[in-house]
């Protein structure tokens, strides 16, 4: 049985649970000397010198000042690799016995990703984010009867993705403990039509429409609602978020990505005044894509039937937040993928390495 919880309901349930008892069993620690609470708000502030930021994975964590400014730049790097059918591992030659004969066999996506964040009071941020995606996906093509491979091929697209804006609004801030209101909303500048050139199981390359998890867009725009809790006490630091994710329209392509739920928990540790370590759990809910897009579906492989879509997963991560002098951040966190089923047949995620910077001012 799958560690993975089946119900996104109950899991919004259980991580509200989760951040209300963290704020009450917070409660019955001793106050914050002036020392802590001065810090609190220099964590705010462009002459931030704490550690104690969420892990650099964790985007919409807090809000500025009136008046502050904060750009970011993220490299993150996905790796997925061998193939799952639900949650249990499937050979090439199972995949095969399915009536498909082009199997992807692993996938990097490097993402870089550009912020910019500005408080126009103190109870308001505005977040602009924008990205540039590299996929590859290495594949087998085997022949029309059998399993005897006849080649293999890498399938690659790069280019910009789907940006976003996103406001932080604070929503009630009482001694160690913090809550703000995050409203995103995803817009479809990434291209997702990408053509690339594949294998045939004839043996001949021909340049189609690349599957779904090789697009960069969406074609679509997603509202994404969330709720964000930070707490602070003395060393630790911890906090919980909250994001789901609602696709408003069916793209011109006639198919729209799988509504999501989000939810993690971290908790940190400050090493020295300018230096924390972080650990953090993480779930991810996706349901499947709804639709098809006719010029992608003929494709003999698992990535080009939308029942081949969604799923959780479950990821573990540790991080370093190093912090300097006048708002300048250095971070760095590693997630692994500790259980996951998915949909259908997809391929297997198996980590996260994501690297920041940040400047206040």
């Amino acid at each position: 049985m799958p560690f993975a919880m089946k119900n996104k309901h109950a899991l919004a349930a259980l991580a509200l649970a989760l951040a209300l008892a963290l704020a009450l069993a917070s409660n019955t620690v001793a106050a914050q000397s002036s020392h802590d609470h001065h810090i609190h708000h220099m964590h705010h502030g462009s002459s931030d010198t704490s550690p104690n930021h969420a892990p650099i994975g964790v985007m919409g964590d807090h809000l500025h000042n009136k008046g502050e400014w904060m750009w970011s730049y993220r490299q993150m790097r996905m790796t997925m690799r061998g193939n799952l059918q639900g949650s249990s591992d499937i050979t090439n030659d199972a995949i095969l016995a399915q009536d498909l004969r082009v199997v992807p066999q692993e996938m990097t996506t490097d993402m870089q990703m550009l912020g910019l964040m500005f408080a126009p009071s103190d109870n308001l941020s505005v977040m602009l984010m924008a990205n540039y995606l590299e996929k590859s996906m290495d594949h087998i093509t085997y022949n029309m009867m059998g399993t005897q491979p006849i080649g293999s091929f890498v399938g690659k697209t790069q280019g910009f993705g789907d940006s976003k804006v996103e406001i932080l609004y604070r929503l009630r801030d009482r001694g160690p403990h913090h809550f703000h209101f995050n409203l995103g909303l995803s817009l479809p500048t990434g291209d997702y039509k990408e053509m690339g050139t594949v294998l045939t199981p004839m043996g001949m390359p021909a340049n189609k429409r690349l599957p779904y998890p090789m697009q960069l867009g969406t074609g679509s725009y997603i509202l994404t609602p969330g709720a964000t809790y930070t707490g602070q006490q003395q060393r630790w630091n911890w906090g919980s978020q909250i994001k789901s994710s609602h696709t408003l329209e069916h793209n011109n392509a006639g198919y729209r990505v799988g509504d999501s739920l989000q939810f993690t928990s971290w908790g940190g540790y400050r090493l020295s005044p300018q230096l924390a370590g972080s650990l953090r759990l993480s779930y991810q809910q996706q349901d499947r894509i709804e639709g098809e897009d006719p010029l992608i579906t003929p494709l003999p492989t698992q990535t080009a039937n939308t029942a081949n879509s969604g799923g959780e997963q479950w990821r573990i991560g540790a991080g370093l937040n190093v912090i300097g002098d006048n708002g300048h951040r250095l971070a760095v966190e590693y997630e692994k993928t500790i259980d996951q089923h998915v949909n259908g047949i997809q391929l297997k995620m198996q980590d996260m390495l994501s690297i920041g910077y940040q400047y206040s001012f």
